[in-house]
């Protein structure tokens, strides 16, 4: 009870300094208490949505999928005889059955051709109104649609876009395009995460969607009173027989949640470990605030020990205090947490995916981990400077605070941090002379591991030596203010040590990052040029976008172009000259033109003869793997048409970026084999211009893909300005989760400096009280901590420079052989650590420059 007592008066004595530890548990719990509180919400609100939207049972066409997607390589979906749905109704324990039709490979647009597409994402849906649809829609105003010339909207697209019953909306499949006009809109009965939802009758949406009618895509069935689901499946099932997939409503809905929650779970594991980061770095402020009170009161411990306390008591009033504060943090993180999640879901809205508070889901598990989380790394955290609280010998309280160095401990901690500095080298040596990437990235990580922990380990070291460089040449041009303010960084290498690693871990990052995407992009970048052979690309904005045969002949009537290729995917099954089976492969098929469009290099063979007919070509690899040489027979077995033996006229190197790993036929060949009905449109087109009307050319393409605003036509700067944007968007969006760590790792120098004032208070009024003013002494404080914060930034980029150059050497394995080092971005990080130290000076320098000189000095 004593210890206690002791423990809670020391916490609350010293509350003040305890704040910024507790802010960095409380971010770091708040990130991961909202990352868990989003997710779940999401789980819950597409649970509801698929539970609400399923039919008791569903009878889908064959070569559906378990989701019920409609998206295909043909750009029609999957659709069964009308007369179906006569037979489900005979089915025993029917209710009721109704035929359904929809897809989502269609482009919906307005009057001014601008796309109704959800910018998130989600799907664009375009169907039939039907009985099943009103369950969880109401008609807020016009009718729902009645003939050709009738469409019905969602309320939620309506309001994003601005339309009012009357608006013309043009929909684009691959039958045609078809305009309607808006009779009437519809509000989502359940929270609708981000679909836009189109509504046509019945006999239109087959039209519009498959081009005839007497065909569904689903049949929607409900069981009579007291019939259950699965008996219902069963009774359907026995009286169509097989060829259709028949599904309860809870099949259905799991299907649905899996191929959602395999997304979510990439979002909430990736936000998860940044969290992670930020609690790395936050064990940093919490072990230099304990181990600055612990000397702090190095006299208090000693009369402790003096009067009788044990070791283990003074241990435990340490931890107890770090207990304390890690239930507190945690605490105020979990409800922060909560309101980080319903931030993330207004910004979620305002991309376009709609999520309602009232589906706000706090799980029992959400606190509890929070606590357990928080707590844990507070308490793990602390007992370092608790283990060196209890070896205070009771002589200490004869001493002036501050516990002197244990330079046995030093010397032993430099030579663990050196070994695992060095064992991290060389493991990021071996990654980057590796010959398989696979095996590279193994030993990457564990270098990356080991290096980051020696240099933290071997931090103070470090410290002794670059504070004094850095002091040489940033600080002693400040005069005497500059040299104090360079030894006090160097009066506990230690404390400097920690406080720089915590800054350098999320700037390591940020550099090793920054690295891998500019070698990225300069390599790709590299690549077109020396590969792409044609000027202008044409595709959709989506990956699931495919081109139709209208646009396709529009591109080719286009003026000033000498030659248009096609490009299309098919999915197949291969059976190889060594008896096995490659299953799911895909084989691209393009026209012969393509061999000239791209560069592909080839280590047998020449790739325009794989255009022959009949003809193929395989990648290296594949080859190696199923002993394939110039003039093999491989069975390629179409998934939508029948069996083709194919003789290989070519093999592709493995040294390539676009196209990497493809086997490619002619159109020609794959027509043979599959019918014109399942023939996949267009992946790609690609164009080139005649001679000397390139502008011209590309002008007009532009005007040609305004009838279908989902295509895109660039030319070769555009698509190296697009992939450098996509990769820039990526890296911003990381740079965001570290902006966490980073902030974190502010609080952590702001604590130091503030801690470190309170200790060198009868210091500061002796120099005070000697002639050194304010002004002086709050350049010495900001002066200090601009080191400090350079020191870690020096360490930081370095590190993640190496990563990164590491990194890219796998990268080159795979054709990203260009090395880039970004150096406006690095030398910006570098300049911003300095200001960030200036930034986190600013109010311990002003409390030490307020401190009563004569009571400065008063102070034992």
């Amino acid at each position: 009870m004593t210890v206690l007592k002791t423990s809670l008066r020391n916490f609350f004595a010293h509350k003040g300094r305890m704040a910024l530890s507790a802010i960095a548990v409380l971010l770091s719990v708040a990130f991961v208490s909202g990352t868990l509180v989003f997710t779940d919400t999401m789980n819950t609100t597409f649970d509801k949505l698929f539970q609400a939207t399923a039919a008791d049972v569903t009878v889908a066409a064959k070569g559906s999928s378990d989701t019920g997607e409609t998206t295909s390589r043909t750009g029609k979906p999957p659709v069964m005889p009308a007369s179906v749905v006569g037979t489900v109704r005979g089915a025993q324990g029917v209710q009721k059955a109704e035929g359904t039709v929809f897809s989502t490979s269609v482009t919906v647009i307005d009057a001014h051709r601008d796309k109704l597409s959800p910018s998130s994402g989600a799907p664009t849906i375009v169907g039939n109104w039907n009985s099943n649809d009103a369950r969880t829609m109401k008609i807020s105003s016009g009718t729902a649609p009645k003939g050709p010339d009738q469409v019905m909207v969602d309320a939620d697209t309506a309001s994003k876009h601005h339309l009012k019953l009357g608006d013309d909306i043009g929909m684009i499949s691959v039958v045609g395009t078809h305009h309607a006009r808006v009779s009437g809109i519809a509000d989502f009965q359940v929270t609708n995460p981000g679909a836009a939802i189109f509504y046509l009758d019945t006999r239109t949406a087959q039209q519009t969607l498959v081009g005839r009618t007497g065909v569904y895509t689903n049949v929607d069935v409900t069981a009579a009173h007291g019939v259950t689901n699965d008996q219902l499946k069963k009774n359907v099932t026995a009286a169509l027989g097989g060829g259709y997939k028949v599904q309860t409503a809870k099949e259905v809905a799991d299907a649905n949640q899996k191929s959602v929650a395999s997304f979510l779970n990439v979002m909430k594991y990736a936000m998860l470990g940044f969290a992670g980061i930020a609690f790395l770095v936050g064990i940093f402020l919490i072990i230099n605030t304990f181990s600055m009170l612990v000397a702090q009161r190095t006299r208090e411990i000693g009369l402790m020990r003096a009067i009788g306390s044990s070791r283990k008591q003074v241990n435990r009033s340490v931890l107890i205090e770090a207990l304390l504060l890690g239930v507190i943090g945690s605490v105020l993180g979990v409800g922060a947490g909560v309101g980080i999640a319903v931030g993330l879901m207004k910004l979620m809205g305002q991309m376009g995916m709609h999520l309602s508070t009232d589906d706000l889901t706090v799980a029992w598990t959400t606190p509890v981990v929070g606590l357990l989380l928080g707590v844990v790394v507070t308490v793990l955290a602390a007992y370092l400077p608790a283990r060196r609280a209890g070896k205070v010998s009771p002589m200490a309280a004869l001493r002036d605070a501050g516990a002197p160095a244990d330079a046995r401990a030093g010397a032993i901690r430099a030579v663990i941090g050196l070994l695992l500095t060095a064992g991290g080298g060389w493991c990021l040596y071996v990654a980057a002379t590796a010959d398989k990437a696979k095996a590279g990235s193994g030993w990457l990580g564990l270098g990356v591991v080991a290096t980051l922990i020696g240099f933290v380990v071997i931090g103070p070291l470090l410290a002794a030596g670059l504070v004094r460089v850095l002091g040489a040449i940033m600080l002693r041009i400040f005069g005497p203010v500059g040299r104090m303010a360079e030894r006090n960084a160097l009066r506990n290498p230690r404390r400097t040590g920690a406080t720089g690693a915590a800054l350098m871990i999320g700037l390591a990052l940020v550099a090793c990052l920054s690295v891998v995407g500019s070698s990225m992009v300069a390599s790709a970048t590299d690549q077109l040029d020396k590969t792409v052979g044609t000027d202008f690309i044409i595709q959709g904005d989506q990956e699931y976008t495919l081109i139709n045969p209208q646009m396709v002949k529009k591109i080719k009537d286009t003026p000033g172009l000498e030659r248009v290729t096609e490009y299309k995917l098919l999915d197949a099954d291969l059976s190889t000259p060594d008896g096995r089976v490659s299953t799911k492969e895909t084989i691209n098929a393009a026209d012969p033109t393509y061999a000239q469009d791209l560069r592909t290099k080839t280590v047998a063979g020449n790739l325009a003869d794989a255009y022959q007919p009949d003809s193929m070509s395989v990648f290296e690899g594949f080859a190696k793997k199923h002993g394939i040489k110039l003039g093999s027979t491989v069975a390629v077995d179409f998934k939508d048409g029948t069996t083709a033996k194919l003789t290989v006229r070519a093999i592709t190197s493995d040294d390539a970026v676009v196209d990497k790993g493809a086997m490619y036929v002619s159109i020609a060949t794959a027509a043979k084999y599959v019918p014109a009905g399942r023939m996949p449109l267009d992946q790609l087109v690609f164009a080139t211009a005649k001679d000397g009307q390139e502008a011209a050319a590309y002008k007009a393409l532009k005007s040609t893909l305004r009838d279908d605003p989902a295509l895109t036509v660039r030319d070769q700067t555009d698509y190296k300005k697009a992939l450098k944007d996509q990769i820039g968007q990526l890296l911003n969006m990381i740079y965001g989760l570290l902006a966490l760590a980073i902030i974190v790792a502010v609080l952590g120098v702001v604590n130091t400096l503030a801690l470190s004032v309170v200790e060198r208070t009868r210091e500061i009024g002796l120099m005070r009280a000697i002639g050194l003013s304010r002004r002086q002494l709050r350049r010495m404080i900001r002066l200090e901590s601009v080191v400090i914060a350079v020191f870690g930034a020096l360490l930081g980029l370095g590190l993640g420079m190496g990563w990164g150059a590491t990194a890219q050497k796998l990268l080159a394995l795979e054709g990203l052989k260009i090395l880039d080092i970004p150096w406006p971005t690095i030398i910006t990080v570098f300049v911003a650590s300095a200001f960030v130290g200036l930034f986190a000076a600013l109010i311990p320098a002003f409390r030490a420059g307020r401190m009563n000189v004569l009571n400065a000095i008063a102070t034992d």
